[in-house]
């Protein structure tokens, strides 16, 4: 019996080998191609990707698992000669407490339709990355994906209790569980959290959730300089203002809105700075004004206010949606947005807005800046022609650059996005500039003791 039919007798007609059945698996939402897999197995329970995983172990079979296919590093694309499961028929919202703050979800399950169901409960979950409408629980959770809330709520490291997992032999383990406090040994449910589908694959979580704010408010301020921006939010940082988002686009980012989305902003606005507040009835008016209060410290163009949850709604949705807005802006049809991912301490942002935008100029990037800055997380979507060398070496070494301003300023290269194939030699530059390249090699041997034969993501995360 040859692998398709071993995987056959095990998800029945859930397994496909056909050009076009496989192509839209060649692919995620980055600029990586991977490689034609043996079949895609779309396995429906716990017990088929067991058995699909001694399988694998056993033929030392490559293995990739995809969720909504949205990494912006290659991480859900096959590198090699193996197969990519699919966890689609993993979509099922499976027990929901609102007593004991925690919902039981499949990993296919898109966030926002994870958020819908909550709402009907007054409780939400607070993750919440831009592609959250494709995004799903398992991905999120293998990227510890962050989002336009994790000024306030943290990533989502911050949010997971438990899991099932498969292990790469096919055992079905337990990790963690439904309390809050737990200290009975390691805690390999963090560990899962962040790596990337290269340790084991969660085919259950269980999610701290969230009462939803009473009420909302938002304060917007433009600005001519990025030093403003960056000055703006250390100050609120610094006097203990916690919003629920804090975001920044920059005037390319307002264009292709305008342009996409009908959205007007001051015409002599270089930039502009979003901040949510979430309170009480009683107490959001103080809060919001508070926050307009320090925006204005910081020679504004413009500074607005507002409670009206409509019109909040629609720049929500505009500001998650920048990145498709930003494909208006291509000067050549043939060319992508590269997003860049990296992420500093909050008194450091000022500086390493500036610092980019001066290495964007000296190397000719076209790119738009926006960033959840309320912890610090910079994006510049860059525009990049795959088909143009000399465009894309340009592209590569600014991402190399940007990289290394936020290693200078005690940050990482990746806030959010992952690792994938893009960023193994940035993490190498990360921890040589800590000097604790012997935490690689920890990380490689954590990597051996769950997945000996390599088989989970090979390629990905770590250089071997």
């Amino acid at each position: 019996m040859d692998l398709k039919d071993e995987l056959r007798s095990i998800a029945g007609n859930h397994v496909f080998s056909a050009k076009e059945e496989i192509i839209p698996f060649l692919s995620d939402a980055s600029y990586f191609t991977g490689d034609e897999p043996i079949a895609v197995v779309v396995p429906g329970t716990a017990e088929e990707v067991s058995k699909i995983m001694a399988v694998c172990s056993r033929t030392e079979t490559p293995v990739v698992v995809r969720g909504g296919g949205t990494s912006l590093t290659g991480a859900s694309v096959l590198k090699g000669n193996g197969i990519v499961i699919s966890m689609n028929r993993f979509d099922h919202v499976l027990e929901t407490s609102v007593e004991d703050k925690y919902v039981v979800a499949e990993p296919g399950v898109r966030l926002d339709e994870l958020n819908y169901h909550l709402e009907q409960f007054g409780h939400f979950y607070p993750p919440d990355p831009a592609s959250s409408r494709a995004a799903t629980v398992g991905g999120s959770l293998s990227t510890n994906a962050g989002g336009l809330r994790a000024a306030m709520y943290g990533t989502t490291k911050n949010w997971v209790l438990g899991m099932e997992v498969v292990m790469p032999d096919g055992q079905v383990l337990q990790f963690g569980g439904k309390t809050l406090k737990r200290t009975s040994g390691y805690d390999l449910t963090s560990l899962m959290v962040g790596a990337e589908g290269t340790l084991g694959i969660i085919t259950k979580a269980i999610l701290k959730i969230w009462p939803l704010p009473e009420t909302k408010g938002r304060a917007v301020a433009y600005y001519k300089s990025i030093e403003s921006v960056g000055e703006a939010v250390s100050e609120l940082k610094r006097l203990g203002i916690t919003p629920m988002i804090a975001e920044f686009l920059d005037r390319l980012t307002m264009n292709s809105i305008t342009r996409n989305k009908g959205l007007k902003f001051p015409q002599d606005a270089e930039y502009m700075l979003i901040i949510d507040v979430a309170s009480t009835r009683e107490s959001v008016e103080r809060e919001l004004s508070g926050a307009a209060d320090v925006l204005k410290k910081f020679g504004p163009i413009e500074v607005t206010t507002t409670t009206d949850s409509g019109e909040m709604e629609v720049m929500y949705e505009a500001r998650k949606g920048a990145y498709a807005s930003l494909l208006t802006e291509r000067e050549r049809s043939t060319q992508r947005v590269v997003i860049g991912d990296i992420v500093v301490p909050a008194s450091k942002l000022a500086d390493t807005l500036k610092e980019s935008i001066e290495k964007m100029k000296e190397l000719g990037i076209h790119s738009g800046l926006v960033g959840h800055v309320g912890d610090g997380n910079i994006h510049a979507n860059i525009y990049a022609d795959l088909e143009d060398e000399d465009e894309m070496e340009r592209v590569e070494k600014f991402q190399r650059e940007f990289g290394a301003i936020a290693i200078r300023h005690q940050g990482s290269v990746s806030a959010e996005h992952g690792i994938g194939m893009e960023k193994m030699d940035l993490l190498i530059d990360e921890f040589e500039g800590k000097h604790s390249l012997g935490t690689l090699e920890l990380m490689k041997k954590i990597k051996r003791v769950f997945d000996p034969g390599d088989i989970l993501n090979r390629g990905k995360l770590l250089r071997r």
